[in-house]
C-alpha cells in the first residue's frame, strides 16, 4: 500500500474508528485515548504523544475541527486547517488513529469507544478532563503526562508574530 494512503488509511470517522478499536481489542491491545488541537506540531506534543502511546497498545488521537478550535481559542486559530493537522498526526508512527470531533469536548468519542486509558497533558487536573468520570466508571484509568516546560503552540504564534 501506498504510504500516503497508509497514513490517510488512519484518520477514521466515528463509525469507523469504533470497528477499528474493537478490532485493536480482539488482538489484546488496550486502547489509549487523548485528544486536543494540535495546531502547530512541536516537541512538546511529539513527547507528550510517544509516553501516551506507551501506555498501552494503541494510540487514538481525538483532534478539534476547525470550528471546535475557533471556539476554543478564538477566530484566529487554528492556524493550520483540520485536514493538515490531522494528517500530521496520522504520519506519527506512535498515533494508530486520529478522528475527528466537532464538540467542545470529546466526551461523546470518549463513550463510544470507551478507552481502557484517558490521557491528557499535566497542565490537566482530572477533574478537568472531559469523559474521566466515564473512563473510572467503566474500569479504565485516568492519568496524566507532565507537560513539556517552554513549549505551546500559542508560544510559537507569538514568537511568529513578533518576527
Amino acid at each position: 500500500m501506498e504510504k500516503l494512503q497508509w497514513i490517510q488509511n488512519k484518520i477514521l470517522t466515528p463509525k469507523n474508528l469504533l470497528h477499528k478499536c474493537n478490532a485493536l481489542r480482539a488482538e489484546g491491545k488496550k486502547i489509549v485515548f487523548t485528544n486536543g488541537c494540535f495546531d502547530i506540531l512541536h516537541q512538546g506534543h511529539l513527547v507528550y504523544l510517544a509516553q501516551a502511546a506507551s501506555l498501552g497498545g494503541a494510540l487514538i488521537v481525538g483532534l478539534n475541527t476547525d470550528a471546535s478550535v475557533q471556539r476554543l481559542k478564538g477566530t484566529e486559530r487554528p492556524i493550520n486547517h483540520e485536514t493538515d493537522r490531522a494528517l500530521q498526526l496520522a504520519s506519527l508512527l506512535v498515533v494508530d488513529a486520529v478522528c475527528f470531533f466537532d464538540e467542545n469536548t470529546p466526551e461523546n468519542l470518549i463513550q463510544l469507544i470507551k478507552p481502557d486509558i484517558l490521557v491528557k497533558g499535566g497542565d490537566y487536573t482530572e477533574s478537568q478532563i472531559a469523559g474521566a468520570d466515564f473512563v473510572k466508571q467503566s474500569g479504565g484509568i485516568v492519568t496524566t503526562i507532565p507537560f513539556v516546560e517552554g513549549y505551546s503552540t500559542s508560544n510559537l504564534i507569538s514568537k511568529i508574530r513578533s518576527l
